[in-house]
């Protein structure tokens, strides 16, 4: 099979924790490429050693989007495929194979590929979407200052790849530029649907529940707001922030409407049966996390999250369906909820304290 020519590019900044295990997942490319913005410990030296190609530059003020196309301008203009990653994502083997198949075949501007986002301690998938940050060499600049995404100046063709990139964050790792940076981004462009929605929901993580409800109708409000996964969350992060507030028919309005908008998604039936179970209206929890057991796939989206996919929702069905009176239903409920979490405290005494009502309700 022909080749054609592949570049890896990212930006980096005190990561040397993650430099060899990078580089290796990544030396399928042709050639590595990494611009340096500030390290103070060993990252440099060890990206040089490992063989890539690397360049310093600060940037005062910081955007990430002047800091990736610094570093895209560091790719010849011979590549063919660009694949922008952090250096603490790993691509697993075979990646350069598939991308070959892909641009041979189709020849696409842009591939879409699997993103583990967030991954457990066995390396077992917890939230994961289609991420598409591999693009072709010309044509592309970034924008926005901080959840920067690609622009193209012309029509975009699309390439559908079994890639799988895994995300290994830092969790000590701060976000505090974040805020300050969304705030300027939607100030650049108040148009802007997506990052409306991001300012909204980390004002929601800021606890500033004011600005997080007044930002997400802006959202909800914007043209170019159609995407309904998104509007749904934006639904849900304002009902979090009335509920914050002890806003309860609100909370309560707002999680209603998140379901009408997307009642495909299992996110919005877990928090409004969340909500119930906490207000102890358990058939009304007990309805909605029916409702969400019925949806069995998560979306392709960076909207779905862990919750509504672990040992939660069998806990939430658990109590609702005991206070009930489906003591057989509880039972396994928690069983299933264990068997996801064995290390929860909680559920086993749960369990001590239902058995018996389920012993006694099967001899009846």
């Amino acid at each position: 099979m022909k080749k054609c020519k592949i570049a890896v590019y990212a930006i980096s900044k005190n990561e040397e924790k993650y430099v060899k295990k990078w580089v290796n997942s990544m030396r399928e490319a042709d050639v590595i490429y990494v611009l340096d913005t500030g390290s103070n410990d060993e990252t440099v030296k060890l990206l040089k050693e490992e063989g890539a190609i690397v360049q310093t530059k600060t940037f005062n003020p910081w955007r990430f989007d002047v800091a990736r196309n610094e570093s895209l301008a560091m790719v010849d203009e011979d590549v063919d495929i660009c694949v922008c990653t952090d250096l603490d994502e790993v691509l697993l083997p075979g990646w350069r194979a598939e991308l070959e198949k892909v641009f041979f075949s189709d020849h696409p501007t842009r591939y879409r590929y699997n993103y583990n986002w967030k991954l457990n301690a066995k390396d077992e998938p917890l939230v994961s979407f289609r991420l598409d940050n591999i693009h072709a060499r010309t044509g592309y600049h970034w924008t926005h200052p901080v959840h920067e995404v690609l622009s193209y100046e012309k029509e975009e063709t699309y390439g559908e790849t079994n890639i799988t990139l895994n995300h290994y964050p830092d969790p000590n790792k701060s976000r505090s530029s974040y805020l300050p940076l969304l705030e300027l981004s939607v100030k650049e462009d108040p148009s802007d649907d997506r990052n409306l929605h991001y300012l909204g929901r980390e004002y929601m993580f800021y606890q500033q529940y004011d600005k997080c409800i007044e930002t997400l109708h802006h959202h909800l409000k914007c043209p170019k707001a159609t995407w309904k996964d998104e509007r749904c969350a934006s639904m849900r992060f304002i009902a979090r922030s009335y509920y914050a507030k002890n806003y309860l028919e609100e909370t309560e309005f707002w999680y209603q409407k998140a379901i009408f908008e997307a009642p495909y998604l299992r996110e919005p039936y877990l928090e409004l049966a969340s909500f119930y179970e906490n207000q102890n209206e358990y058939s009304k929890a007990y309805e909605n996390i029916k409702k969400a057991l019925q949806i069995k796939e998560k979306s392709n989206s960076y909207i779905n999250e862990e919750f509504a996919w672990n040992d939660s929702v069998y806990d939430i069905l658990s109590l609702a369906a005991f206070y009930t009176g489906h003591y057989e239903e509880a039972i396994t409920a928690i069983k299933e909820a264990i068997k996801l979490n064995p290390e929860n405290s909680r559920y086993h005494q749960n369990y001590e304290l239902m058995l018996p009502y389920s012993i006694t309700s099967s001899h009846e």
